[in-house]
């Protein structure tokens, strides 16, 4: 591996808090970043002529679901609650080692190719240690939680947990995972939602977080029908009831966040609780327009993530960015949201999102490395007359050319370094086969 690269003639976009974008050389050397510059006289290791290129942070998805990369295409047409209890949890509960394995190198491949170098990612309830492995091997940034799972209508068996043993794995796999590989892998606690985990796990998942100084990852408030149910069954709106178990603060990332009303707004407000924006996700689903630009003027912590590829059916960032502006901007008009703003969501915020703001997000000496070279010198994106705004809504995921994660390469010139993807698709394909037929839909 590269001790020390460098990355020449590059359109630099910094994410610092000026916006800076500058012409020049970025140095990174034993996995950190360290030069830049308008010419760097400096012998590497590897040097990348990014002549035409914008460089910029990798970007951070917030809300991700490795484990569904296999569903790609096999719950599509259908509302949040029908797409879980038809689709989603059978297909989860008939998933074995081989077949997370598989969806997870397929889905870490996907996101390396789209430039995609972080991700907080919600698992299924068994087999996550298996992801952590993937990620381990592949050289990927990521936080992971298993999927906890103690109460719900027609939860299949495979998937219903007993309260204590779902918080007794959780803790093993963070244990056993958390900090690793210097900390580019961690773990967090992630219950489903309200709906499928006991008033008694929330409360002892959020007891422990605090304790350990660990992260929650859950949805929230992403349907109408699951508010009803949350509401009915505690008889608070979602996020009062979340919070009044201690499930809000700056550790906490709530996917979704649809359908809040005034108080609900302001708990958020008043707890920087993190917002993961999934504009995709919620169209494919039906589930409604998340208020993103009044949580971003009521300096909520917002950022992006694709969701899984059961419900998007992608995971790609640039289809993120472009989506959740032309949304708000149709909501609220043409000023909100512009794309400095959104490419702000889909790295340094999400970076802060995951307590990582000071290792990366940004191109700044000292942090680390997670860096993305993307070719703008495209029929779909000249002429660059602004390099955020084509960027954000004309770039697309296959622009991106190299992908560098804690100053290793992981993808030059569109090859995959740590998977070799033919097989990666091979497998996939064979283990969603097996699936299906466990699942009985072949």
């Amino acid at each position: 591996m590269a001790k020390s690269i460098l990355i020449k003639k590059g359109t630099l976009v910094i994410m610092d808090r000026n916006g800076s974008v500058i012409r020049g050389d970025l140095l990174i050397r034993d996995g950190r970043i360290a030069g830049i510059g308008e010419k760097l006289d400096e012998i590497a290791d590897e040097t990348i002529d990014a002549s035409g290129c914008a460089v910029l942070p990798g970007f951070v998805q917030t809300h991700i679901h490795l484990c569904q990369t296999l569903f790609r295409g096999a719950a599509d047409d259908l509302s949040l609650i029908d797409w879980l209890k038809k689709r989603i949890w059978l297909m989860e509960a008939a998933h074995t080692t081989q077949s997370i394995r598989a969806a997870a190198q397929l889905g870490i491949a996907e996101l390396i190719k789209g430039g995609t170098t972080c991700a907080l990612t919600m698992e299924t309830v068994r087999h996550t240690e298996e992801v952590f492995r993937v990620v381990e091997e592949t050289g990927f940034r990521a936080t992971v939680g298993k999927c906890m799972m103690d109460k719900g209508e027609n939860v299949p068996a495979g998937l219903l947990e007993e309260t204590q043993a779902s918080i007794r794995e959780s803790l093993d796999l963070i244990r056993n995972w958390h900090g690793k590989s210097e900390g580019r892998i961690r773990g967090c606690f992630a219950p489903r939602f309200a709906i499928s985990c006991s008033r008694e796990l929330l409360s002892q998942v959020a007891e422990l977080a605090r304790t350990h100084d660990l992260m929650i990852h859950t949805h929230a408030s992403e349907n109408k029908d699951e508010c009803e149910k949350v509401e009915g069954e505690t008889g608070r709106r979602n996020i009062a009831y979340l919070n009044s178990l201690g499930i809000s603060g700056g550790h906490v990332v709530l996917a979704h966040c649809i359908h809040l009303d005034a108080e609900e707004m302001e708990t958020l407000t008043r707890t920087k609780t993190n917002v993961a924006h999934c504009p995709s996700s919620n169209l494919k689903l039906g589930s409604g327009l998340a208020r993103i630009a009044e949580m971003v003027a009521r300096r909520i912590p917002v950022s992006l993530g694709a969701d899984g590829a059961a419900c998007n059916n992608r995971l790609d960032m640039f289809t993120e960015m472009r989506t959740a502006a032309l949304l708000q901007k149709l909501a609220h008009g043409p000023e909100v949201l512009p794309a400095a703003r959104v490419l702000r969501l889909a790295t340094i915020d999400g970076a802060g999102a995951l307590g990582l703001g000071n290792e990366i997000g940004s191109l700044e000496v000292g942090k680390r490395a997670d860096v993305i070279v993307v070719d703008l010198n495209n029929a779909h994106a000249v002429p660059v007359n602004d390099v955020i705004s084509t960027l954000v809504y004309s770039a697309q995921s296959s622009d991106v050319q190299t992908t560098i994660i804690d100053g290793e390469l992981v993808m030059r010139d569109r090859k995959l370094l740590t998977l070799n993807e033919e097989s990666v698709i091979d497998h996939a394909n064979r283990e969603a086969k097996g699936l299906a037929k466990r699942v009985g839909v072949a």
